[in-house]
């Protein structure tokens, strides 16, 4: 597995920016990917109260002390400001889904020494989603 990968799955809790309460979104099934595989995780959703049961949190600001790993499936736009709050949280790693990737916002992960995934892989099928 690529280290940059398995440094990111060695979080104790993760955040989801862009967790969606459609099922059938993908800020939705990265959700569900890592309750499927018994990890902590956190939605943050400005607009929605919980998502699968969870509480969400309105920003990356927001998240829990323990979560140091983001993924982001948000558009490329959004996940600049999102990159931007995890670079003020002191986030150590970031997850760009497929779609969400931006230059200038893998730029400011590279700029400020987080480790950051945003070649085109996705963490549902890294870690072997299944959709039921």
């Amino acid at each position: 597995m690529d280290p940059r990968i398995e440094k990111f799955l060695e979080a104790a809790a993760f955040g989801v920016a862009g967790a969606s309460t459609d099922r059938n979104k993908y800020g939705n099934k990265v959700l569900r990917c890592y309750l499927q595989n018994d990890r902590k995780v956190v939605p943050v959703n400005p607009k929605a109260d919980e998502i699968e049961g969870i509480r969400c949190v309105d920003s990356v600001k927001s998240l829990p002390e323990e979560v140091k790993s983001l993924s982001i499936v948000t558009p490329p736009q959004i996940t600049e400001k999102v990159v931007e709050e995890a670079v003020e949280k002191g986030m150590e790693n970031v997850w760009m889904q497929p779609g969400s990737q931006s230059d200038e916002a893998v730029r400011l992960c590279r700029n400020n020494d987080i480790n950051v995934i945003a070649d085109g892989s996705c963490i549902l099928v890294v870690l072997g989603y299944e959709d039921h």
